[in-house]
């Protein structure tokens, strides 16, 4: 088969020429049968159908395929089902062909390494594609670069797609996967066609997400996310493939155009850069349809909390990545008589009802989590989750056929067991470097988890009384306090700082702005995105109240002042008597609302340094103010909403009073 160099200019005319509204890409003409028997003639050409029968798929879809069929020109095209058999089917291949190793000790459970270039999200190479600059970034000072989020012209987009995908598939296979974000046919549910090379990302988003033949028929003639995804390594491949990994990590590149609702990716086959069903639907498309329709889309996890008394509160929480986001979704309590129950944990699709309450479900149907550090002691649901039917990316491998990880050397019961790290390398307890990467991921279906509860897939969701934002903050910041309005809350979770992780391309540790935990995700203009938030407080809205916690603080002598885990239904049981309007546990504090001295059950915790971990030192809040009037000012500037701006004078005249 011969490989093109170049794109057939009708099929990039549309990325130069098309209207901001994209409609021209999306629209079918009257007589649907003649354009998709032309296009199946003329786009396909010889490439074969290797599974599914393409005319039963909807003509928008048909056209999709046809096209990028003609554009990447791969040797076959393989539309999914998401069948037990298809996964079966895949997942045989990729272990013959050494890219997956069983783990032995579980139940259909599989280890994956990739190339070392190629193992986080990589920020500084994703684009949001939109006409005016603008609609994508905030107004900053010459000289300034805008941190909520990267804008590319629709010329230089053109040019970047003509120089990566014209014939990057060549040599492998096209596979077509139909999904859905949220419960079929949900009302606030939408649903996505990927298209890919790897035949890791089909065995992901059958995991991720709701995947079957039965979106198609769900979808009808109605529009869809399009998410065009290549690992960027055409056959024959000119250059050396490590652990069976397929990727081009020189040439990554993650695009999306959020009016016509598409999603370019190219180059790396890892995480949220080629499972686009997560941050790149799942936040970065979601925010701007929710911003149309009226809803959010966020980077929280939802959890169901029952007291004693058997009452149930939902409550939402944004954490930027890495920062405890699946533990606090899967607490297991200390406190005798509380349950905690998963709805889910990473992301939330949220929309008032009518009746003014604030519902919310989780568009995911997985769990993609950080496996450093989840332990029996951390996270014993999640370990529980991911015991069978998981795929385990650069964790290392004992000598039993069990995965391992940081954090998990006191559950190892031969200490001289042998081991396996991320890089393929022989590995001992003690050595000096990490046996499985920082980043390493487990992504195991939501369903298998012990605390799932009972209504994480009801199509109308559950409903938010409060939204809890968090970071990493070793110091200065009080355990919990919960803020004045939700207007104050808007600008707490617009003020959100945390340490950097290895979830991203991040080098060493230090505090950053991470505005909503939605900084690597934002999917249009900040200042807007806030106006969004503020303009939802309206009609018969029931807001949630806003909180934020700190379970990061450290002493003087460097070691955690809160014990954090399973504890932290402590500070949930206060979070939630402060919804149920009970007095005299709370103070007003130039922040917010800090819980009083004792209202906090810490019976059986030893000793805790109460008066450290709620203290407001005022010199670092005096500073911490000074540079936070300094990023709104530099990183939202005239787009800053005049409320936001309001409160951010306020606080800044309560803290010069400290």
């Amino acid at each position: 088969m011969s490989t093109p160099t170049t794109a057939n200019p009708d099929l990039l005319k549309p990325y130069r020429d098309t209207d901001a509204s994209g409609a021209s890409l999306r629209q079918i003409s009257a007589d649907a049968f003649y354009v998709v028997n032309e296009i199946v003639t003329k786009r396909l050409g010889h490439i074969p159908i290797f599974k599914g029968d393409f005319h039963l798929l909807p003509y928008k879809v048909q056209r999709f395929v046809a096209e990028k069929a003609e554009l990447c020109r791969p040797r076959g095209i393989y539309i999914c089902d998401g069948s037990e058999h298809e996964a079966e089917e895949i997942t045989h291949k990729l272990v013959e062909r050494g890219m997956l190793t069983p783990l032995a000790a579980y139940e259909n459970n599989y280890l994956c390494r990739t190339d070392p270039k190629d193992v986080a999200r990589v920020e500084s190479k994703t684009w949001m594609v939109t006409p005016d600059k603008y609609q994508t970034v905030t107004h900053t000072p010459e000289g300034v670069e805008p941190m909520m989020g990267h804008w590319m012209p629709p010329t230089q987009f053109a040019d970047e797609l003509d120089a990566r995908f014209p014939g990057c598939m060549a040599g492998r296979i096209m596979y077509v996967i139909p999904f859905s974000m949220g419960p079929l046919g949900g009302p606030i549910s939408k649903i996505g066609v990927q298209l890919t090379d790897s035949n890791y990302v089909v065995l992901s988003m059958r995991v991720m997400t709701r995947a079957s033949h039965e979106v198609l028929d769900a979808l009808g003639n109605n529009d869809f996310v399009r998410c065009i995804h290549s690992v960027g390594l055409p056959r024959p491949v000119r250059q050396k493939v490590i652990n069976h990994w397929p990727c081009n990590p020189e040439r990554v590149i993650i695009a999306h155009r959020p009016a016509q609702r598409e999603i370019w990716s190219f180059g790396s086959g890892y995480g949220g850069n080629s499972l686009l069903g997560k941050k790149c639907f799942a936040l970065r498309i979601a925010s701007n349809i929710a911003r149309d329709e009226g809803w959010l889309a966020e980077h929280m996890l939802i959890m169901g909390v029952t007291r004693p008394n058997g009452k149930e509160h939902f409550i939402a929480a944004a954490f930027p990545s890495a920062c405890g986001k699946t533990n606090l979704a899967m607490l297991e309590p200390t406190l005798p008589g509380w349950k905690v129950r998963c709805v889910g944990d990473d992301i939330a699709w949220m929309k008032f009802g009518e009746d003014g309450r604030l519902y919310a479900i989780n568009p995911e149907a997985g769990f993609f989590g950080v496996a450093p550090g989840t332990s029996d002691k951390t996270n014993p649901m999640a370990v529980a989750t991911f015991q069978k039917n998981s795929i385990f990316t650069n964790v290392a491998e004992t000598s039993e056929g069990r995965y391992y990880w940081e954090g998990l050397e006191d559950e190892v019961k031969d200490k001289n067991v042998e081991i396996t790290d991320w890089l393929g390398n022989p590995w001992k307890l003690g050595d000096p470097t990490p046996a499985a990467h920082p980043n390493s991921r487990f992504c195991a279906p939501a369903s298998q988890c012990p605390i799932i509860h009972p209504d994480w897939e009801s199509p109308n969701g559950v409903p938010i009384e409060a939204i809890i934002f968090g970071g990493r903050r070793p110091e200065g910041v009080p355990l919990v306090f919960e803020t004045f309005s939700w207007k104050h809350g808007i600008f707490t979770g617009g003020c959100l700082k945390s340490e950097t992780t290895a979830a991203a391309e991040h080098k060493g540790k230090s505090v950053m702005h991470d505005p909503m935990a939605m900084r690597p995700f934002m999917g249009y203009n900040f200042g807007k995105y806030l106006e969004h938030w503020v303009h939802l407080q309206k009609g018969n809205h029931q807001v949630p109240k806003i909180y934020h916690v700190n379970w990061f603080r450290k002493g003087q002598d460097g070691k955690f002042l809160w014990p954090g885990y399973g504890e932290n239904i402590r500070v949930i049981d206060w979070i939630i008597r402060r919804l149920d309007g009970e007095e005299n546990i709370g103070e007003n504090t130039a922040i917010g609302v800090v819980p009083t001295k004792g209202s906090i059950n810490l019976e059986g915790l030893g000793v805790v340094n109460w008066d450290e971990l709620m203290s407001l030192p005022p010199d670092y809040w005096k500073q911490d103010a000074i540079e936070v009037r300094k990023f709104f000012e530099e990183q939202v500037g005239p787009d800053l909403p005049p409320e936001v701006r309001t409160e951010l004078d306020e606080q800044e005249k309560r803290i010069a009073n400290l």
